[in-house]
């Protein structure tokens, strides 16, 4: 088959610039063949090389002494004492789920997978972030069922409990939806595997399913914008089997423990081209591939093809040549592929074969290391504009427009659609706050959560980038987790405009102040940018996935609500009303300014709930809706009435940060106001919880109407 000649056209179709194609002139001294160009296409594209966000993700504090493994690999490593350590990551598959919504969604879970067990470890947990546009858009209802689809088709199969996550809806999706997939796995910290290649001559092995010509150019499709071409895009998004990535864990791991593995690759966006060239970078080595020799399940697939594939459940792995016939035999006992497919070499070389001829000779630490790196110019969000006043509203009329919006409701319809007990270590599955699974065979458990709130990042990006933080900070410790460590996933629009690079610019600052603030340090994370369609950006969506340590399962807050129970709150109320749910659900407006997120205040107040967590039955942090929204939730999920004292509007429906809801007998109730005084904590009662009915100054309903539509909301409007 005749190559196609390098026109502008064709570079232009494979995401680089005229500037950038002259930049490959200069490092290979000559016109790339079809192949090189698509390799450096895939290595250079946003998606793969970082280019606009690289220059500020360094900012990011990465190091901790709980901090076994940084970004860089294909997941975080955290210790988590015993000799174990939990290995977490959070990635976007956003345009591959808009395209074809359940292949999209259930492809990010299982490329996740693959981050996690690549590295070793079992996976013992999923969550998931999902935004989508306005509920009453043409394409909304669909999206939300193939993606929920997709993502419980594909970790049921597999096999891993989902135990959190997040749904939102706004216009600013409709054209670009957003789907966050989170894995977290345990391994033994002497058992942990990485991806650089060490020694010449060492066998590259190509593991699992066989390659097709789906998700080809996959992750150059990702790092572009959306227009009327969308449809003919269907093609690069890739095809999952989750019974095979099962298989392909399986024998992952028991490759491992046979000694075989010298360094090991999830083969992911790029698929066979990045993972090929990062492990030869990383162990400073030279990749000689020959592509006869990979499994490939259509005829005729040339070589770009190849390269460039994201067919899913597949490896690539340096083997200790000697322990060759012991690993092919655990793969063919798992009825999967395993083939020798290239070598390490001691020459600074990416050489590709096909069918005879060299397709492709490049430096490889140089395409690898030499990706543009742009200092994106930025313009800073302008502060917000004075709010307009807000009027009061009766508060349960409030509580119910927002129990009645999909973004407030009980979210069951979607979680009930995932398995969160396989694997029979789940604690507290979603629908409660922060997930929680026993680490199995002992005491100790392991909390997550997935926080952020796009229309703050939109209106404050600093603020806003802190707060997603502080909100994860919150719903660990409202559990009686520790913080461990987070993951980022940033989601954001084109970085060629500066206002979107410098929404992404705050937020990143404001990320690494909380995370420095609250000992949470980023240990992997994923950058999705050009979510446009027609010129159009989603909100700024930084989600923070983060992971806490409870020592013992005795000191899970777990509890409920009951009879005669005091509602205590901790932090100060001031009533910022700025981009709250209420202005938003009620009055369909998103102005004023983001809430301040003073993270003294968010550690001390931490701090206090996890040392006196004995006096607390149940606690919620405050978040969307505030005061009132919490205390409803709380109410809802015990079965039990409330009464809050208060019906002012802002006292109920403000957004203020560093605050937690808690439930407790009058005696604890007396014990936390002592500890209070001694730690400097603010702490008021704020209510009761009893009766029938939720109770907010002078307005009441019944709790099991109201509860009636907090569960059916959702289901009303997609099931």
């Amino acid at each position: 088959m005749q190559e196609p000649a390098i026109t502008p056209d064709l570079i232009a179709a494979h995401g680089l610039s005229a500037d950038e194609y002259d930049r490959i002139l200069e490092i290979i001294g000559r016109e790339p063949t079809f192949t090189e160009l698509g390799i450096f296409s895939a290595m250079w594209n946003e998606h793969c090389s970082y280019k606009s966000s690289k220059k500020w993700l360094r900012t990011l504090p990465t190091d901790g002494p709980q901090v076994i493994c940084g970004p860089g690999e294909n997941a975080g490593v955290v210790d988590i004492g015993d000799g174990q350590a939990v290995i977490f990551k959070m990635e976007s598959h956003n345009h591959p789920s808009y395209i074809e919504p359940y292949q999209g969604a259930a492809t990010g879970v299982g490329g996740i997978l693959r981050d996690v067990f690549t590295m070793g470890a079992r996976p013992i947990a999923a969550m998931n972030a999902l935004s989508f546009g306005a509920p009453d858009h043409r394409k909304t209802r669909q999206l939300v069922h193939g993606v929920v689809e997709g993502i419980g088709g594909y970790g049921n199969c597999f096999g891993v409990p989902t135990v959190g996550g997040e749904v939102r809806f706004h216009a600013a999706y409709n054209g670009n939806c957003l789907v966050n997939a989170f894995a977290a796995g345990l391994a033994d910290t002497d058992k942990i595997f990485y991806s650089a290649a060490s020694g010449v001559g060492m066998p590259v092995v190509y593991l699992g399913a066989k390659t097709g010509r789906d998700g080809v150019g996959g992750a150059t499709m990702a790092s572009a914008e959306f227009d009327d071409t969308i449809e003919e895009k269907r093609p690069t998004v890739q095809v999952g089997d989750p019974f095979t990535e099962k298989r392909l864990m399986e024998a992952t791991l028991e490759l491992m423990a046979t000694g075989a593995v010298i360094s090991i690759q999830d083969m992911g966006a790029a698929g066979l081209t990045c993972s090929a060239v990062e492990m030869g970078d990383k162990g400073g080595l030279g990749v000689r591939l020959t592509l006869d020799a990979v499994p490939q399940r259509e005829d005729n697939m040339t070589a770009y093809e190849m390269m460039l594939s994201e067919s899913q459940e597949r490896m690539l792995m340096v083997l200790r040549p000697e322990k060759e016939a012991a690993a092919r035999a655990v793969f063919e006992k798992w009825d999967l592929d395993f083939a020798i497919v290239g070598e390490t070499i001691t020459d600074d070389r990416f050489i590709i074969e096909h069918q005879g001829k060299i397709v492709a000779d490049l430096p490889l630490a140089t395409l690898s290391g030499s990706a543009p790196e742009y200092d994106r110019p930025y313009i800073e969000t302008p502060p917000a504009a004075e709010m307009d006043p807000v009027t009061g509203v009766d508060p349960i009329d409030g509580l119910k427009a927002l129990i009645a919006s999909p973004n407030h409701a009980a979210k069951q319809w979607v979680y009930e659609q995932y398995d969160s007990q396989v694997m029979a270590d789940t604690v507290r599955a979603p629908g409660l706050g922060a997930g929680v699974v026993r680490v199995h065979g002992s005491d100790k458990a392991l909390a997550f959560t997935s926080d952020v709130t796009p229309r703050y990042v939109k209106a404050n990006p600093f603020e806003g980038g802190k707060q997603a933080v502080a909100e994860a900070y919150r719903n660990l410790t409202a559990c009686g987790a520790r913080p461990l460590a987070t993951t980022d996933n940033m989601n954001f629009g084109n970085p060629e405009k500066p206002e979107i690079m410098g929404q992404f610019v705050g937020a990143i600052k404001g990320i690494g102040a909380a995370c420095l603030a609250l000992d949470m340090p980023i240990v992997s994370g994923n950058v999705s940018l050009y979510n446009e369609t027609d010129g159009k950006g989603i909100l700024p969506t930084p989600t923070i996935g983060a992971v806490g340590l409870l020592d013992h399962l005795d000191d899970l807050i777990g509890g409920t609500a009951r009879d005669g129970h005091v509602a205590v709150l901790v932090g100060e109320t001031t009533g910022h009303l700025g981009q709250s749910a209420l202005l938003s659900e009620v009055f369909s407006r998103e102005d004023g300014d983001a809430p301040f997120v003073d993270l003294d205040a968010e550690k001390l107040n931490g701090d206090f709930i996890r040392a006196n967590r004995a006096w607390i039955d149940m606690c919620s942090d405050l978040s969307d809706g505030g005061l009132a929204l919490a205390a409803f939730e709380m109410a809802e999920g015990s079965g039990v009435g409330v009464t809050l004292d208060s019906g002012d509007t802002a006292t109920l429906f403000g957004e203020d940060q560093a605050r937690y809801l808690i439930a407790c007998s009058f005696d604890k109730a007396e014990a936390l106001m002592i500890a209070a005084g001694k730690a400097g904590v603010r702490v008021e009662t704020v209510g009761k919880f009893g009766g029938a009915s939720v109770r907010f100054g002078g307005s009441e309903a019944p709790l099991e109407e109201l509860a009636s539509l907090y569960r059916d909301s959702f289901g009303a409007v997609f099931a």
